[in-house]
Order: C-alpha cells, then structure tokens, then sequence
C-alpha cells in the first residue's frame, strides 16, 4: 500500500513540475545538481552595454509555489535596486500573464508560453532577447538569486 502510494505521489509531483513551465522544467530537470557559488553561472562578457532592458517576468494564472516565488524575488530586486532606472525609462519592467489577450503579442514576441524571465538588452534600437533559466536552479537561494539577477543586470548597463 505504501508502494501504490508513493508511485502516486510522484506522479502527481511529476504532472506539477512539468506542469509549471514547459520551457524551464527540461533544463531545471536535467540540471538538477546542487549550485554552491553564483560564479557557476555565466555572466555577460560583452563590453557593448544596453540603451535600455526589459525585464519581463511571464506567468500564466495557475502558478505553482516555485513561479510564485520566482516572481517575488524578480519583483523585489526590480523594486529594491532598480526603482530609480524604472522611473527614468531605462529598465522597463513588467509582470505579464501570457494568458491574458492583452499580451498575447508580446508573449509571441519573447516566445513565452508559461513562468519564464526573460531580459532584452536594446542596443542601438536592436532588441538581444534572451531567456534566463539560471533562476529555477538559484530557487531554494534568496540572497544568491537576488545577487546573481542584480550582477547580470549591473554588467549589462555597464554599472
């Protein structure tokens, strides 16, 4: 009985995990070892900084607890560090449902079809979209997470 309710168990973490984000769930699964430092991730190395980024966090309605906090920690950095490049037009950040008609366009423009973060260094009007998936494996780390988005964006603004 406990076998059958284990099996069970796992299937049903498996449907949600897979569930959550079609595009990250393959790298977060097979890159699933243990990150001890923010250096086991490549930072930018061009010395061409942006005009401008967009920083947009896509999500669909139903989230599960680790989009959520995705979110939160995107959010809070944004706010926190950033608040005054926001004003000023140089970071435009933004929350979009990909569900919702209204971003429809823009959600096909970053090819966002669930949880994902995704930045776009405007370089001489030219947009350089990439998406971030470091941040699923980064997760279960507030401070490296938050540390790790804030150094990619610094370099790519040249601060």
């Amino acid at each position: 009985m406990k076998k059958i309710f284990s099996l069970i168990l796992l299937f049903f973490l498996l449907v949600v995990i897979t569930g959550c984000n079609k595009q990250t769930s393959v790298t977060q699964n097979n890159n699933s070892s243990k990150i001890n430092n923010i250096s086991d991730y490549s930072m930018p190395s061009s010395k061409i900084f942006a005009d401008r980024l967009e920083v947009y966090y896509f999500h669909r309605t139903a989230r599960c607890y680790s989009c959520k906090i995705i979110e939160q920690y995107v959010k809070e950095i944004m706010e926190q560090r950033y608040g005054e490049q926001i004003k000023k037009g140089i970071i435009d950040f933004r929350e979009l449902n990909v569900e919702l008609s209204k971003n429809k366009e823009i959600a096909k423009k970053y090819q966002a079809s669930g949880s994902s973060l995704f930045i776009n260094r405007i370089i001489n009007d030219k947009d350089n979209i990439e998406q971030d998936t470091n941040v699923w494996r980064l997760l279960n780390n507030e401070t490296q997470f938050k540390n790790y988005l804030e150094n990619k964006i610094n370099s790519y603004l040249g601060m």
